[in-house]
């Protein structure tokens, strides 16, 4: 089999499919991987690493991908500067690992299944105990909610911990990290690593336990319908449970330094959270980090991949954070990749076995015979 992995296009992307140690272990099986020129540079990892690992370097996507059976990406296919679409460059028939985040790019996945492309879509693998090495929305999350924090310690007008000095003695910031998933949780750890007091919430009362083990402490109503969804995952509030929501949160953070969004619905779009009314009623000096903003952000006064101050407060909205990491994102992500083919790698047949029994395949799976078989995806796109 014949794996490609092109560089990445997407603006601002620093990240690689697939670092050097991974190609070497998929070498090792009997691949035969090829990898774009370039395609790791941002991320430290060059063209010669590759070779020594056993992959060939190929100088442009063209040439890549026109023979590959299995391609190896970060993120959706795109369309390229020069007009081309790189749906268009992948062979009829290939496979195609990456993070698709189907239900955002409706318009790669239509390209896709016209394609005839078999996709998976590692931010859709089931959030079981036997997939938890393939998740790569978990991998990639546990870095954003690192740098969101020390994001809170930069931009906060004060010092995170609290300091004795012959000047007198700082308090510690107080930090509120909004969700508890895999973001939240580091969040509320880095940041109390920094010593900063920190409170934390989720829809899901069930994570006060894990909020309290990493140093935080929680914060929460007790909600009149239940807001956990499978895989782990906090589902939409109801109407009246949005209004006790709300109360809390503007109770709360109209208290604190820093605040710290990190909720998704399902692992994908971003609830509002905060209003304009909460954000006016903060502390001047106050900074909030909107690390839902991938998601279309937590803040309606949010501007994604912005930074903008009202009356006082800083709102922070990055995107894309994990490749702000690029070296250890990478790592993470392409280790990700390599459980999954190794998963499902036929030893003796050297292929991929597509076993579409198992629940791993079945459920990340997005196109497949022309058609999309991912089935939110598949609602998203019947409107």
């Amino acid at each position: 089999m014949k794996i490609a992995v092109p560089r990445e296009i997407r603006a601002n992307e620093t990240r690689v499919a697939l670092d050097p140690e991974s190609c070497k272990k998929l070498v090792a099986l009997g691949i035969e991987v090829a990898v774009e020129a370039r395609a790791g540079v941002a991320a430290h990892f060059l063209d010669q690493a590759y070779r020594d690992a056993g992959a060939t370097v190929v100088p442009d996507a063209n040439s890549l991908l026109g023979g590959a059976e299995f391609v190896l990406k970060v993120n959706a296919p795109q369309a390229r500067p020069d007009g081309t679409h790189e749906v268009d460059l992948i062979p009829s028939g290939a496979l195609l690992l990456a993070s698709l985040f189907p239900t955002r790019n409706l318009d790669a996945v239509q390209r896709m299944a016209a394609r005839n492309l078999t996709t998976f879509s590692t931010d859709c693998i089931p959030r079981t105990t036997r997939a938890q090495s393939m998740d790569t929305l978990s991998s990639q999350a546990n870095i954003v909610g690192y740098k969101g924090a020390l994001l809170g310690a930069l931009e906060l007008p004060k010092y995170y911990p609290m300091f004795m000095t012959a000047a007198g003695t700082t308090l510690p910031a107080k930090v509120f990290v909004l969700g508890a998933g895999v973001a939240g949780l580091q969040a509320i750890a880095t940041a109390k690593r920094l010593g900063a007091s920190v409170t934390a919430t989720d829809v899901r009362p069930e994570v006060k336990e894990q909020i309290e083990s990493v140093g935080g402490k929680y914060i929460g109503v007790e909600l009149k319908q239940a807001a956990s969804a499978s895989g782990g995952y906090a589902a939409e509030l109801s109407a009246e449970d949005k209004a006790l929501q709300a109360k809390m949160l503007a109770d709360h953070c109209a208290q604190v330094d820093v605040v710290i969004t990190t909720a998704l619905i399902g692992g994908v779009f971003a609830p509002k959270l905060l209003d304009e009314a909460i954000v006016k009623s903060m502390k001047p000096g106050a900074v909030i980090i909107d690390l839902g903003a991938d998601g279309g952000g937590n803040c309606t006064l949010s501007k994604l991949g912005e930074t903008v101050v009202v009356d006082g407060v800083k709102i922070v909205a990055p995107l894309n954070l994990p490749a702000t990491v690029p070296t250890h994102a990478s790592m993470l992500f392409s280790r990700n990749l390599l459980n999954f083919m190794t998963a499902f790698w036929d030893k003796e047949a050297k292929r991929f076995n597509l076993d579409w029994a198992d629940d791993i395949l079945k459920g990340c799976a997005v196109t497949h015979e022309g058609k999309v078989v991912h089935g939110p995806t598949l609602k998203a796109l019947q409107g």
